[in-house]
């Protein structure tokens, strides 16, 4: 039973037995009043009757004491008959009673100062337990004396005593039956009252799935209808605050760009996950830090500081320096109002564009180098054409030396534009290859065909290191081809005469590794990362008078890319350089 309960029942169990002992006492006087009066109406009539004997027989009658033995003892009384002078006439039945013969001195004591009166009077002499009855001896109308009836009490005690016991009695019957019915009741409306508490402080605990029972169609039973009602209400409107923040949650965190929220005193109060692996940060060095002691770059604090004080959107793009990089980003500040006008912060999403800036970049160099190489042999054609036409074509031998450079000029004008296509076409999204099943053997001895012939030019050792076994991979066969070619050629380029180039695979379990060894010039590290950019050269001067575009490398690495292969380089200035290929092969074929 719980404390509400015992408080409830203690205080209608207090209410009650207070109640039924006001009512007990009550009725215990009104009881003893109704006894106590039909006693004295019987002693009057009882004090009657001897009177009107002694006036029937008179007072000097010999028959008279007998006779009032006979009334006292019928009814159960002592008669006493007392003179105005206090001397006792008569004094009947006083054998068989409980008081002594000195008692007469009692009743003396009683009558003092009575004897006189002319009307009755009753008296209980507590002492001896006794009761006394007085009434006026009228004799020839004239009043002589007293006549006294004294009775023993214990009756009336034992009524008394039998009237209280049937009270007590009855009354804790009552008490009984009220406390059980009561209790039954009080627990019929208690009971939903109490588990609609507990539902109640469930819910104050975030437990809105706990619900009460609705079997009362009463007060209580609205009470616990209304409680389900209110549970149900909290859990759907939680569930939607709870979905609403996962959404948010998941936008904010998977969104691509870096978001940060500053509360209206200057604390941050969300970072992101874009932010941290932009700016590689730890989230409690910002979360609930101030920005100004946040912030590493003066120019996001003079950012926010702006916002904060004109209240209006910034938009600047920012370089800022992130360990040993130098980043660009276009930062959007905007102050957060509330519905009232309400100052509630600021957000500033960082959207890093450097890839973009990259891009711009890349565009522009590649335009400017576009023009450069187209410029040199544009203007070696209209040079020796000019020169032609002013007279020297009347020259033949010099007539013919103009006409094999404005054909090599045309030749590199043609490669040029022929590998720009083929970088466009490769860089395409839709750009597909045949990809088949091809034997490297067979790949590269075309190969060798076709570069034999400008390698022993350069007095270079051609090596070719196949196994014996045939070996298969999964490529575009003209891609392949392209592929090694620009990559031997590049080594024949760059290798001093004398020099060796050596082609060797390595078998793996899946794959194929090609590898292309040279003893040229070599690369440094510095310009290694650079070599597939779009004319880039690790040795101008040679490899614009060897008739090279700067683009071969950078079709090499897409072309390798679009076989879902890897290139890796190797180099040591002065001691040559190694170009490895991965590609995927095939472990058998029919």
């Amino acid at each position: 039973m719980n404390k509400f309960r015992s408080r409830l029942l203690f205080a209608l169990l207090t209410l009650i037995i207070i109640v039924l002992i006001g009512l007990g006492l009550l009725l215990g006087q009104l009881f003893k009043g109704f006894y106590l009066q039909n006693f004295h109406q019987r002693m009057e009539k009882e004090a009657r009757v001897v009177e009107l004997l002694i006036q029937e027989e008179g007072l000097t009658s010999p028959f008279l004491q007998s006779k009032l033995d006979l009334v006292s003892s019928t009814l159960d009384v002592r008669t006493t008959i007392i003179k105005k002078n206090g001397k006792v006439l008569l004094d009947a039945n006083k054998i068989g009673k409980k008081v002594e013969d000195g008692s007469l001195s009692i009743i003396e004591e009683v009558v003092r100062g009575k004897l006189k009166d002319k009307d009755g009077f009753y008296q209980v002499e507590e002492q001896h337990n006794l009761y006394y009855y007085g009434v006026p001896l009228i004799d020839n109308d004239k009043h002589i004396g007293l006549i006294v009836l004294s009775t023993s009490v214990d009756s009336f005690n034992k009524v008394n005593q039998q009237i209280w016991g049937l009270l007590i009695g009855s009354l804790g019957m009552a008490l009984i039956v009220i406390l059980l019915l009561g209790v039954r009741i009080m627990t019929q409306y208690t009971k939903p009252i109490e588990s609609a508490t507990q539902v109640a402080m469930e819910l104050a605990k975030g437990n809105y799935k706990a619900r009460t029972y609705e079997d009362y169609v009463d007060e209580t039973g609205m009470l616990s209808q209304a409680i389900n009602m209110l549970a149900r209400n909290l859990q759907d409107l939680v569930s939607t605050q709870e979905m609403q923040q996962d959404r948010l949650r998941t936008l904010i965190e998977n969104m691509g760009s870096g978001l940060i929220l500053i509360d209206s005193r200057g604390y941050i109060n969300l970072v992101n996950k874009a932010y941290k692996e932009q700016f590689e940060i730890e989230p409690s060095d910002y979360l609930y830090h101030l920005y100004y002691e946040a912030f590493q770059h003066k120019e996001v604090i003079a950012l926010v500081e702006e916002v904060f004080m004109t209240e209006v959107k910034s938009r600047k793009q920012l370089v800022l320096p992130i360990k040993i990089e130098r980043k660009h980003f276009d930062v959007y500040g905007a102050p957060i109002i509330g519905l009232n006008d309400e100052w509630k912060g600021i957000v500033l999403v960082f959207h890093d564009i450097s890839e973009l800036k990259k891009l711009e970049q890349m565009r522009k160099d590649f335009v400017a180098n576009v023009s450069h190489e187209l410029k040199t042999p544009i203007t070696s054609i209209k040079g020796f054409a000019e020169t032609l036409l002013e007279g020297a074509g009347e020259d033949g031998q010099l007539r013919e030396q103009f006409l094999n450079i404005i054909l090599n000029e045309s030749h590199r004008m043609q490669g040029l534009i022929q590998d720009l296509l083929d970088l466009s076409k490769i860089e395409q999204q839709g750009f597909t290859l045949t990809i088949q099943s091809i034997q490297l053997q067979e790949t590269f001895e075309e190969i060798f065909l076709m570069l034999s012939g400008k390698a022993a030019d350069k007095e270079i050792d051609l090596q070719l290191q196949l196994p014996e076994e045939p070996l298969y991979i999964e490529a575009d066969p003209l891609r392949l081809k392209q592929i090694f070619i620009n990559l031997i050629s590049n080594g024949i380029t760059y290798t001093p005469a004398g020099g060796s180039i050596r082609i060797s695979t390595k078998e793996e379990s899946d794959r194929v590794k090609i590898s292309v060894e040279d003893t040229g010039i070599g690369i440094s590290k510095e310009e290694i990362p650079r070599i597939f950019e779009r004319f880039y050269r690790v040795d101008r001067a040679r490899s614009r008078n060897s008739g090279g575009t700067g683009l071969g490398l950078a079709i090499v690495k897409h072309l390798v890319e679009a076989h879902r292969g890897k290139i890796e380089v190797a180099s040591q200035v002065g001691k040559g350089t190694i170009f490895t290929v991965t590609f995927f092969k095939r472990s058998s074929v029919s």
